[in-house]
Formats: structure tokens, sequence, C-alpha cells
């Protein structure tokens, strides 16, 4: 295979450093996109922070040659209600999570033009499924999933293919890095209690490298799928919040997230 070069956004940990690592294994040219780079990686990185523009063109300026997909895999979450979140909090997580993916969208698009490649969206099944006290998570990935749908259909005469990857629960360190704000006592311990079960659930999710083996399936597909959910339990959920009433839906995740 000739070598193919891919650009990772949020590559230094994670489902990132996992894809990196897998892909790089695979004869692939990885480029990580990163504020701090991993150690002892094969992948390529360039100190770059996906909410700054500027910062972002300047990356893809010191990627020489070919680009054949973009994988947007960066993102932050806040864990708390919505009274109690903060300006500054908001705007964080909108843009890193929204903003970053488009700057990196806006970069790549035109090397992408050239290559007739792929741009790989990291949402959530979070984004379909809403979850308590991670409102702006699912708010976040469920605008990734639209940008997926509109970007799909804005680039499909340049033979640029737009996917977005869903997983759920993986085992990563990304709920314990979550920033939390206050308002547990008057949610009468909701809060601690939901976030204790999503780290529960994530500790115990599938391994990164799955996630991993879904975006190099979808990076060999010649005419690959609009929307990815990793893992059968997975799709089977999403299948169902497309199928069962939403009040329904809603009451299996309020006694699943709900803190009680």
């Amino acid at each position: 295979m000739k070598e193919k070069t891919i650009v990772i956004t949020g590559a230094s940990s994670g489902i990132g450093l996992a894809t990196g690592k897998y892909l790089a294994a695979r004869g692939y040219k990885v480029y990580g996109l990163s504020r701090r780079a991993a150690e002892n990686s094969p992948i390529n990185f360039i100190s770059c922070d996906v909410t700054d523009r500027a910062q972002v063109a300047a990356a893809f300026a010191q990627i020489e040659g070919d680009i054949h997909a973009v994988i947007n895999n960066a993102g932050v979450g806040i864990g708390g209600p919505v009274e109690y979140a903060t300006p500054e909090d908001i705007k964080k997580i909108i843009d890193v999570n929204i903003i970053g993916v488009v700057n990196v969208c806006q970069a790549a698009i035109p090397r992408l033009r050239e290559t007739r490649g792929k741009i790989i969206n990291i949402g959530s099944v979070a984004g379909d499924l809403i979850i308590p006290f991670q409102i702006f998570y699912s708010l976040t990935k469920a605008a990734v999933h639209a940008l997926t749908q509109g970007l799909a259909m804005e680039l499909k005469p340049f033979g640029i293919k737009v996917t977005t990857v869903l997983p759920g629960d993986t085992k990563t360190s990304f709920t314990a890095n979550r920033v939390t704000n206050e308002g547990d006592a008057i949610y009468k311990d909701r809060v601690e209690k939901s976030i204790a079960k999503m780290e529960k659930d994530e500790q115990e999710g599938k391994d990164p490298v799955t996630v991993a083996k879904t975006i190099h399936r979808v990076l060999k597909r010649r005419n690959p799928p609009l929307k990815v959910t990793v893992g059968f339990e997975y799709k089977t959920l999403v299948f169902l919040n497309r199928l069962l009433p939403q009040k329904f839906v809603n009451a299996i995740i309020y006694r699943m997230y709900g803190g009680e």
C-alpha cells in the first residue's frame, strides 16, 4: 500500500492516541495535532490548539504532500446541571468540540479536494441519546453529527467522503478529566451519583483500540456510511432511540443516569 497521510486531532491520549498508533502500525503516516505530545509514539506531533484558527492553518502548512484523511477527535466535557454551568466552561466546550472541528475542516478541505479524501468526525452515542448532567457534551456531539451530515452534501461533488463515528463507553480517562460544576447539594447528590455511574461505565467500556479498528474500516471503504456506531449494543440503542417514543427513551436514560 502506498503510504497515506492521516491527520488526527486530540492524538495525545485516549481514542486519538490509540487510533494513531493503530494506523501507524498499518503503514499510514500519522500527524497528531495536540497541545502536547505523547511519549514513545509513532505519531508525528504538531503542537496545536484546535480552537485557534491561525494555529490550525499553521499546523496544516507544516504537513507536506497529500493528505488523505482527517480525523476530528479532540474533545472535552462538562459534568453537572445546566443551571450551574459557567459561561467560561460553556464557551470552552463549544470552542473545542464544535469550533475546533470547523477550524480543522476548513484547513483540511482544500487539501482533501486534491485527493478525494475523507473527513471522519468523532461523535458520540451521547449525541443521539442525551445524557443528564452532561447535556453540553451531548449538545456539542449532536452538532458534530449535524455538521457531518451537511458537509457530506456540500463536499459530495468533490469526492470527499464525510462520516461520523459514534463510540459509546470507552475505557479512557475522559469522564475523570471532565470539568464538574457546582450544584450537587441542590440536586441532592444526583450529580455525584450520575457522574460516578458514567465513570464506572467508562472504565468497563470498550478498549479504545476497538474504536481505532472501526475508524480503520471507514478509511478503507470507498463509500463509507454517513454514521457508524461502535459496538452492537450501542447500534441497538441508537436504533431504538429512533424507533421508540422519546418519552420512553428519556425514562430509560433517567433510570441509568438521573442519579436517583
